[in-house]
């Protein structure tokens, strides 16, 4: 089974060299995402992990992040300040490296939290009994839709994949129903996507738990036949889509707002599938606490912060994800889930090649 989807995804991979690459020049720095790759059994050893500062009042919180500094920089400070624990961050732009790193490191690891882009790598550790069974104390401050089966990561946000389009040049009863519709031939060369992207790889390996490998594989084929434009990011995608270089590009929901909030005349829209579609995959983001981290007290206290009503706010006011406490609301502009959103076993997002 692993061989025949190595050919699947050597099929989304040849997209690279069969279709025109296209990179906005004036695109907005992304918050960056993981490559969807699985735990490696062996990875390259820790280099200077970061250390507790000294004379602290309390010990610093030790803190590997997939989730960018920009993003959740000011969350650290805000917690520090609430609390009193000084947090030490390492940043990576791949939630994976960081989940090599602690797989590496092992029960020499000096990190307290991990805090995951991509669920699926906190799932993986969670699998290897290398993150703490968290309590209901925490895991009961959110929904329970979002809590994984053994309780080894916190879910703190979330993001949909969406079709961005123009709602000049695409009709609305021209737009595909289902995800497998976007390999229809109308849409030739009409089509924008990421293949090297970490959200783009995750979501294919959804389709792998929903359709199956063979159906996967024929869809990848069927949208190589449509001849997509490449684009290294998603953003670049909903601004190629407002000025005019593709129709229609396959996204995270939230890149279509931030855009918009610094420039109100995008023309661009967000566009969800049919109800219950594999196109409507929900990804969370989350944090779990290292099964050798020696100030359990802190890394609670720091879980316990992100999903506080107060930073689920900031994720849903200023970042446009989707909350995962109860009873927040998402931004104004950003729709509420519905039952079209399909959830899958998030640890499935970083099965995605034959690396495996």
């Amino acid at each position: 089974m692993r061989g025949q989807w190595a050919l699947a995804f050597f099929t989304a991979l040849i997209l690279v060299g069969c279709g025109k690459q296209e990179s906005s020049p004036d695109a907005p720095t992304e918050s960056t995402e993981a490559t969807a790759q699985q735990i490696q059994e062996v990875a390259s050893p820790a280099e200077s992990a970061p250390v507790a500062k000294e004379g602290a009042e309390k010990k610093a919180v030790i803190v590997y992040s997939g989730r960018g500094e920009v993003l959740v920089g000011p969350l650290f400070e805000a917690f520090t300040k609430k609390t009193g624990y000084p947090v030490e961050v390492r940043y990576d732009k791949s939630s994976e490296g960081l989940a090599n790193r602690i797989a590496t490191e092992g029960d020499k690891t000096p990190v307290d939290v991990f805090f995951a882009q991509d669920s699926g790598y906190l799932g993986a550790l969670g699998k290897k009994k290398m993150l703490q069974t968290l309590p209901d104390t925490l895991m009961g401050q959110v929904e329970k839709q979002y809590r994984p089966a053994d309780d080894s990561w916190l879910p703190t946000s979330g993001r949909a994949r969406v079709l961005v389009y123009s709602p000049e040049r695409v009709k609305a009863e021209e737009l595909p129903k289902t995800l497998e519709e976007l390999a229809n031939p109308t849409f030739k060369k009409r089509v924008g996507w990421a293949p090297g992207n970490g959200s783009f790889q995750a979501h294919v390996s959804a389709l792998r738990s929903i359709w199956g490998d063979a159906k996967t594989e024929e869809w990848l084929a069927s949208m190589k036949a449509v001849e997509p434009t490449l684009y290294p990011k998603n953003g670049v995608q909903v601004r190629a889509v407002s000025k005019g270089e593709i129709d229609m590009g396959w996204v995270n929901h939230y890149y279509l707002h931030k855009i918009k909030a610094t420039n109100p005349d995008l023309k661009a829209a967000n566009h969800s599938f049919a109800a219950g579609d594999a196109g409507n995959v929900m990804m969370l983001s989350g944090a779990g606490i290292s099964a050798y981290s020696d100030n359990a007290e802190g890394a609670s206290a720091l879980l316990a912060f992100l999903v506080s009503e107060e930073t689920q706010n900031t994720f849903a006011g200023k970042m446009y994800e989707y909350p995962t406490r109860p009873g927040v609301k998402t931004h104004p502009d950003v729709p509420a889930l519905t039952g079209s959103v399909v959830r899958v076993n998030q640890e499935a997002l970083t099965d995605v090649g034959p690396t495996l």
